[in-house]
């Protein structure tokens, strides 16, 4: 199996690795931080607002199964990309709207859904999303991982 990486910060990432975990084609995802200027931040770290670190979901896809353009049309769909540095009650740079590419046909295609969406009319406010060269990932501590999931069989158990 041929798979590419694609990053996405779309507010807290518990609920968006949630939501891209359950797409076909998607062959695993990893919650961790990106686009800061500190080496191997922690949560806590990254919750300061002082690393530059947004909170991200790093999602292996098959592209003969998903294409990168679907999982941008995802990524639009689940949260507010006019809204900066804030999704709902998540304030903080480590909230923002970003898409880290990994190439340049990713930056191509990204950047193409930007203006896309911009003269669709959705929003009436601006689009505040950022694609940036994708950085250094590094990887949240395990209790962020899959932690919706975590939660939904906790509770199917009654644990």
């Amino acid at each position: 199996m041929n798979t590419k990486i694609a990053t996405f910060g779309a507010g807290c990432f518990w609920g968006v690795e949630e939501k891209f975990r359950k797409i076909k084609g998607v062959v695993s995802t990893t919650v961790g931080y990106s686009g800061g200027d500190f080496n191997n931040p922690t949560y806590k770290n990254v919750c300061s607002g002082k690393t530059g670190h947004a909170e991200v979901v790093r999602v292996e896809y098959d592209p003969d199964i998903v294409s990168y353009e679907e999982l941008l049309e995802i990524f639009w769909k689940i949260h507010n990309p006019t809204t900066l540095n804030r999704q709902g009650f998540d304030i903080g740079e480590q909230y923002r709207s970003v898409i880290f590419y990994h190439s340049e046909e990713q930056k191509e295609k990204a950047l193409e859904s930007k203006k896309r969406l911009e003269k669709s009319g959705i929003y009436k406010d601006p689009i505040v999303t950022k694609i940036e060269d994708a950085k250094e990932f590094y990887r949240a501590e395990e209790y962020h991982q899959k932690y919706i999931q975590k939660q939904q069989t906790k509770s199917h158990f009654g644990i």
